[in-house]
Order: structure tokens, then sequence, then C-alpha cells
């Protein structure tokens, strides 16, 4: 059997929420596995929702741009909030995320230089650390295009222009008017910000993601002890709130809080499609430093 170290606990309950002494049970029932404690704990009624798992964990700048029919974003991570606020490191990441627009991906985007100051991705972050006093990171970054409609941005907690703590850019493909699409496109992005889903439809859902929650729901309703077909039809009517909850056209528009957002699309004198969107969340998925929670945690597991 694994050993349940202070450091899994910790990891565990940043990702659920679930207290200590749960969490030590949970990694203990699954041999120390982070992913197979989370889905212990939701079949037993303790997690109830795995979208915790994108904490927001540490700071910096969410950060886009956008030129006509092609957008980027990038996360770039520093140790405070104080740091993020800086003109100075603002105009480190407004450097950055221009290069961005010129990158395929991440690994493309840190072989690029900096031109007018004949430095590579890696030594202008060096410089810029010694310059500001904190570590910085560039930790990813997405580009998008379209070419029969629009790219529409939005920022939440906009610190400046272009940069805050969650950034969204949805693609949409229509004939309709632009003025009229890039208002719903503004709307529909917020809408995303808001609520976070998984993918645009159900069909899009990722495999791994579908099979998971199938799992999960099964055993939680196999639980009540209920005869095998009430089982499958109270499955089935978890996933479908689960597609209500998680998938884009699924949704229930923030805005007015009745419309599907799929309805939504179609109130415009053209069809509207959404081709694709991104959305990131400054920390998701990183941890701050907790001083003493590893002496608690210890306490427990002894």
């Amino acid at each position: 059997m694994s050993e349940i170290t202070a450091n899994l606990v910790k990891q565990l309950r940043d990702k659920t929420g679930v207290g200590m002494m749960d969490c030590k049970t949970a990694l203990k029932e699954n041999n120390g596995d982070i992913e197979a404690s989370i889905d212990w704990l939701r079949t037993k009624g303790i997690a109830k929702a795995s979208k915790k798992e994108g904490r927001i964990a540490s700071e910096g700048l969410i950060s886009l741009i956008l030129e006509e029919n092609l957008a980027a974003i990038v996360e770039i991570n520093t140790e405070t909030d104080f740091v993020a606020r800086n003109e100075d490191f603002q105009r480190i990441v407004e450097t950055l995320t221009k290069i961005s627009l010129l990158s395929e991906d991440l690994e493309d985007m840190k072989s690029k230089k900096i031109k007018e100051k004949e430095l590579s991705i890696e030594d202008f972050i060096m410089e810029a650390i010694t310059s500001i006093g904190e570590k910085i990171n560039l930790r990813r970054m997405k580009k998008i295009e379209i070419e029969n409609g629009l790219i529409v941005s939005y920022v939440h907690n906009q610190v400046c222009e272009g940069m805050g703590k969650i950034g969204v850019l949805v693609s949409l493909e229509s004939d309709s008017d632009s003025e009229k699409l890039k208002d719903l496109g503004k709307k529909i992005a917020m809408h995303i910000a808001a609520t976070n889903p998984v993918s645009i439809d159900i069909n899009e859902i990722p495999e791994e993601t579908l099979e998971r929650e199938k799992k999960v729901l099964s055993e939680e309703a196999r639980s009540t002890g209920k005869p095998e077909n009430i089982i499958e039809k109270i499955t089935e009517g978890r996933l479908n709130k689960f597609y209500e909850e998680n998938v884009l056209l699924e949704q229930t528009f923030v805005i007015d809080g009745e419309s599907k957002i799929e309805t939504v699309l179609n109130s415009l004198d053209s069809p509207v499609v959404i081709k694709e969107f991104v959305r990131m969340e400054l920390g998701e998925g990183l941890e701050k430093n907790e001083e003493g929670f590893s002496e608690e945690v210890n306490s427990l597991l002894s």
C-alpha cells in the first residue's frame, strides 16, 4: 500500500474541499490515488463536485490579445498579487502576450525571441525576474482563429486592458450583422467565464470525463439499494443534469436565467455557431504554500 503522506492529503483537500480525516480515509481506500479518491468521496456523497479541482492558488495575470480573426490567451504567474498589479510586470506580460499571437503553442512560443531586446523568451523572463524580484512563470497559452465570423473576448476582474483573473475567447461563425454578433458573443463569453463548461456540445465531452462521470453516478445510485432497472433511470437522469450544468449548449443562459444557450444562438437574423472557446482562470490546478499545514496533517497521520 502506498504511503499516505501529508502532501497527498493536502492535494486531495485542495481539490475537493473535504475535511482532512475524510481525505485520509479516501486515500487509504484507494491506495493513495488522488483521482480515484475524488471519485470515492463523490460516491459516498462527501464530495459533490469535481470542479473544485480548478481552485485559484497562485498569483499573476491572464492576458489576451485579439486581432481580427486571430486571438491568443496566456497565463503568466508571479508570487504575489501586489506584483501582478505592478505596471512593470504588466508591460512584461504585454510583451509576452504579443509573442503568443505569433506562436503555434507554448513550446513554439518559448522558442521565440524578443527582437527589440535580442533576447530569447527564457532570458527575457530571467531579466524580468531580476527586475521584479519575484519568480515569473510563463505557464500556458492557446491561440484560436476563424474564417467566416469573428472572435470575441472577455476579461473578468480586469486590472488593466486585456488582463485579469479570468479570460475567455469565443469564436462565432455566422452571417449576422457584425455588431449584433459581437454583442451576443460578449454575453456568451461572460456566460462561459461564470459557468466554466467542459465542452460546446455533448459529443465533444472528453470520453475519459464522460466515462468517469457515468461510473460515479451509477455507483452513487447503486448505493441506494434500489433495483438495477431503477438505478439505470436514476443514472440517466443525473447524467442529463450533468449535461445541463457542464455542456455549453445545454446550459441556461446566465444573462436571463431562462433560455438555453442553443436557443440564444438562434436569436439573430442568421444562425450562430460556436466554433471554439477557451477559458483560462488564474492558478487553475496550482497550489499556494500554507505554512504549518504539514505539521497539522502529520499529527493526524501518526
